[in-house]
């Protein structure tokens, strides 16, 4: 596995390897992450959510609104690059679903200030990401 997505992958499945359920929320058309997710982690469901989907592949769903059965049972609700507006959305999404949440912002970009004291920046390698533990 060679790709700018290797580190941050690798995270996950060295972290979550026996998780039922994944979500990528806002997944746009960069497909890799969760494409690498399902060979790494056979026995996990990952689902990819959109609120405009590029394929047949993501689901539909409105985070602001969001379908249960989506996300219900999930170890991780994960999203990369979000815009700063829906960081928070993110986040609450994670709590409602009682998950484990990582927020990968743009490498110019800071996490959102109300987040700022609620999640951990972790430095990967050459990844960095904010998350929040669901203890």
């Amino acid at each position: 596995m060679n790709s700018i997505w290797s580190d941050f992958t690798e995270y996950i499945v060295n972290n979550y390897a026996n998780s039922t359920k994944i979500v990528e929320v806002g997944v746009g058309k960069v497909l890799e992450p969760s494409d690498i997710l399902r060979d790494m982690l056979k026995t996990t469901l990952i689902n990819t959510v959109d609120i405009y989907p590029a394929n047949d592949t993501v689901l539909k769903d409105d985070i602001t609104h969001p379908t249960d059965s989506i996300y219900v049972d999930a170890d991780l609700i994960y999203s990369i690059r979000p815009p700063e507006e829906l960081q928070k959305t993110i986040f609450d999404l994670g709590l409602k679903y009682n998950t484990d949440i990582i927020i990968k912002p743009l490498f110019t970009e800071e996490i959102n200030y109300n987040l700022q004291t609620k999640l951990k920046l972790v430095n990967y390698k050459k990844t960095a990401f904010y998350i929040y533990k669901n203890e």
